[in-house]
C-alpha cells in the first residue's frame, strides 16, 4: 500500500485558483500601502501616513493569509481595508486632483471591486 503524497493532499497545493488570486491581490495590495505609508514617513516625516499605511496593509496582509489558509472573514478583512483606503483617499482625491490621492483612490476600488465580487459570489464563507 502506498501513502497518498503530502503534496495532493496539502490544501496550499489544491487551492482554488480563484481563491489563490484574491490572497495574491491582497498581498499585493498590502505591500503597495504599507510601503507607500512608510514613503510617505521617509519623504515628509508624516507619522499618520505611515500609522495609516501600515494599518491598512495590515488589514490587507491578515486577510490575504486567511483567504490563503481558508480560515474564515479573510475576504471580509481585505474589503474593510478596501472600505477604509477608499473611504480616506476618495474625498481627497476629489477634493486636490493630486496623483497620490488618485492613485490610492484607484487601489482601493480594485479592491472593493474584487473582494465585493468575491463576497457577493460566495468565496468568503466556502
Amino acid at each position: 500500500m502506498s501513502q497518498p503524497s503530502t503534496r495532493a493532499t496539502h490544501p496550499r497545493f489544491n487551492a482554488d485558483p480563484a481563491r489563490q488570486s484574491l490572497s495574491n491581490i491582497a498581498f499585493i495590495l498590502a505591500a503597495l500601502t504599507a510601503g507607500g505609508g512608510t514613503m510617505g514617513y521617509v519623504r515628509t516625516g508624516s507619522v499618520p501616513s505611515v500609522a495609516a499605511g501600515c494599518t491598512v496593509g495590515a488589514l490587507y496582509a491578515l486577510g490575504g493569509y486567511r483567504i490563503s489558509a481558508r480560515q474564515p472573514y479573510g475576504v471580509e478583512l481585505a474589503l474593510l481595508a478596501s472600505v477604509v483606503l477608499a473611504g480616506s483617499s476618495i474625498p481627497r482625491a476629489m477634493r486636490s486632483g493630486k496623483p497620490l490621492p488618485i492613485g490610492l483612490s484607484l487601489l482601493a476600488m480594485y479592491g472593493l471591486f474584487n473582494f465585493g465580487m468575491a463576497w457577493r459570489n460566495g468565496v468568503a464563507g466556502r
